[in-house]
């Protein structure tokens, strides 16, 4: 089970390879961009369980950008990176809105374990999903229908949890492959109907779980 799915966004292209490696050895899902626009992007596109923000970048700061996502109700927890360690820089990037601040250069565990606190205090508020008839627990891969527990596989609750932490919006085949270490998108389409069998009125006739053609599957609620 995945701890969660981070969004790095930050110019050094190094840097942003050995936190992808990092942090996903430590068994997150990370997802890249270079720069705010790219960020953009993908934030209309998935939903993020925290943000990793560099400060310095081109056109718009990791600052101006962290104001202008909370000034869109956007509430993810963002921890910023940055060079400069001063205490009146950290209250800056604090006063933007941002949960957390890392100075550079810094140790990958500290970064870690300053992710994982902020994960934490984010499901004490947001780890139960409910969508008709069933409840979802984020923290544990637990489904429930009518307080009666739904038996999923492993991967199952993977997919069931992507699906959800992006609730309405695409998740595409090749992804959901990739999170599930596989080569074959078939793999993917097998698990899904499976995962609609448990918890589809008519599996033939998704409510739940649809496809979105060419490009993926999404849960509606």
């Amino acid at each position: 089970m995945t701890l969660g799915h981070l969004l790095v966004v930050d110019d050094d292209k190094r840097l942003l390879e050995l936190l992808k490696q990092y942090l996903s050895k430590s068994d997150f899902w990370v997802t890249t961009a270079e720069n705010t626009s790219e960020a953009d992007s993908l934030l209309h596109l998935f939903t993020f369980d925290a943000i990793i923000m560099d400060v310095m970048m081109p056109e718009t700061n990791g600052v101006e950008y962290t104001q202008s996502l909370r000034q869109k109700g956007i509430k993810t927890p963002i921890l910023m990176l940055t060079a400069m360690g001063d205490v009146n820089s950290r209250i800056t990037g604090l006063e933007s809105g941002a949960d957390d601040y890392l100075s550079k250069p810094f140790d990958p565990k500290e970064l870690l374990l300053r992710i994982k606190n902020l994960l934490k205090h984010r499901e004490i508020t947001n780890d139960i999903f409910e969508f008709g008839e069933f409840t979802y627990t984020k923290s544990t891969g637990q489904l429930m229908k009518h307080s009666v527990p739904v038996c999923l596989t492993g991967s199952e609750q993977q997919l069931l949890k992507v699906l959800i932490i992006n609730v309405n919006g695409v998740v595409t085949r090749e992804y959901l492959a990739q999170m599930m270490q596989t080569d074959l998108v078939r793999t993917v389409d097998v698990q899904i109907a499976r995962l609609r069998r448990k918890i589809e009125p008519d599996p033939k006739h998704p409510v739940w779980i649809q496809s979105v053609r060419g490009q993926g599957y999404k849960l509606v609620r």
